[in-house]
């Protein structure tokens, strides 16, 4: 892989992350707030980035991966990962606590390191918050995953990842008590603002919002009428 600049990375992540909703590519204005920066500047970034033939880009169109690209980014993605477990595991940092230094640490490159630092980790398939790490070669590790907001009453699961990675939210499920691992029966979705009625497996009945239920994967365990 060629040896790029760290913003040149968090552009590439960025780009990746944008691509992995819209399926039509990643706009100049998405990249821009997803990296807080000017647009102006997006369109300068994204020209060297083509240069280097890590993007297709095309002036008002959306911007998508090539492969060596999208390779790079994953083996970004990768290491991000791979930071946060061991920043829970070995330094015993909470998952609301990781994101920020694993955001420094992924910029750390070396393969042979990152490879040991699997090794040394147990080679993990999933970080703190559920989210699955790439291999070595970019493959991921199969995912049967839905939103909880998607699930029906009756229906049971256990929750498996969180999309929404702000130290709020994370806070927000210690309290509650809403961590990765939960088993979880929904008991009644009201119509008004699809908000949630659950039943936690210690007996506890909880009460979540839209937003929260479309920010949980869950991974089915019984289906209503299975």
């Amino acid at each position: 892989m060629q040896r790029l600049s760290i913003t040149e990375e968090n552009y590439l992540k960025a780009i990746y992350k944008i691509s992995q909703r819209e399926a039509a590519g990643a706009a100049t204005n998405a990249i821009a707030e997803e990296l807080n920066t000017r647009a102006a500047s997006v369109s300068d970034m994204l020209r060297k980035l083509g240069d280097k033939g890590l993007i297709d880009y095309k002036k008002y169109q959306g911007v998508h991966l090539t492969e060596e690209g999208r390779l790079t980014a994953l083996s970004i993605v990768r290491r991000h990962r791979l930071w946060e477990v061991f920043l829970v595991q070995k330094l015993h940092f909470g998952w609301d606590e990781i994101h920020d230094i694993a955001e420094e640490l992924e910029h750390v490159s070396d393969p042979r390191f990152i490879n040991r630092l699997a090794e040394y980790l147990g080679n993990p398939t999933a970080d703190p918050h559920g989210d699955p790490i790439p291999a070595e070669n970019g493959e991921m590790p199969a995912n049967e995953q839905v939103l909880l907001g998607q699930l029906a009453p009756g229906d049971e699961a256990r929750v498996m990842a969180v999309h929404e990675h702000s130290a709020s939210f994370l806070q927000y499920l210690d309290q509650v008590n809403l961590n990765l691992g939960k088993s979880v029966r929904v008991v009644e979705k009201l119509e008004f603002d699809q908000s949630m009625q659950l039943l936690l497996a210690d007996g506890r009945h909880l009460h979540v919002s839209r937003e929260v239920a479309n920010s949980i994967f869950v991974k089915l365990t019984s289906k209503t009428g299975a």
